[in-house]
C-alpha cells in the first residue's frame, strides 16, 4: 500500500512540474509577444486584451490571476524540488522585469497597475504560505 502511494505521489509532482513548465513557457511567450495573442485569437485583434473578469482596473486583474496560478505550481513543485525556476524570489523579479521589459516591446505598454498587479499575484501566494505553513 505504501508503494502505491509513494508512485501516486511521484505521479503528482511529475504532472504538476510538467504543468508548471508548460505554463512557464505559454506565459513568457504570451506576456513578451508584441501586442496580444489572446486578443488577436478572440477577437482578430493584437491590440485588444480581454479581461478575465470585468474590473475598475482594465486587465490588470489578468496580470492578478496569471501570477497567482504561476506561483501556485512553482511553490507545489518546491516542495518535491528546489531550483532556481521555481523559487519564489525568481517569480517575484520576474514579475517587475517582465512589465519593465514592455517599455522596449512593440505593441506592449508599461502599466504601473500591472506591475502592482504582478507583484501582488506573488506576495498573496508568499503571504498564504507564510501564514498556513
Amino acid at each position: 500500500m505504501y508503494y502505491i502511494k509513494f508512485i501516486m505521489k511521484n505521479i503528482f509532482f511529475k504532472l504538476i512540474e510538467y504543468l508548471y513548465y508548460l505554463y512557464f513557457i505559454v506565459f513568457l511567450i504570451l506576456y513578451l509577444y508584441p501586442g496580444s495573442l489572446i486578443g488577436y485569437f478572440l477577437y482578430g485583434d493584437l491590440s485588444k486584451q480581454p479581461n478575465i473578469i470585468d474590473n475598475p482596473f482594465d486587465t490588470s486583474i489578468n496580470h492578478f490571476l496569471s501570477f497567482i496560478l504561476l506561483t501556485i505550481l512553482a511553490e507545489i513543485y518546491n516542495l518535491k524540488k528546489r531550483q532556481i525556476f521555481t523559487n519564489i524570489y525568481f517569480i517575484f523579479f520576474l514579475s517587475i522585469i517582465l512589465e519593465a521589459s514592455h517599455y522596449i516591446i512593440p505593441n506592449r505598454a508599461f502599466e504601473l497597475y500591472d506591475l502592482f498587479a504582478n507583484i501582488a499575484g506573488v506576495l498573496i501566494v508568499f503571504l498564504f504560505k507564510r501564514i498556513v505553513g
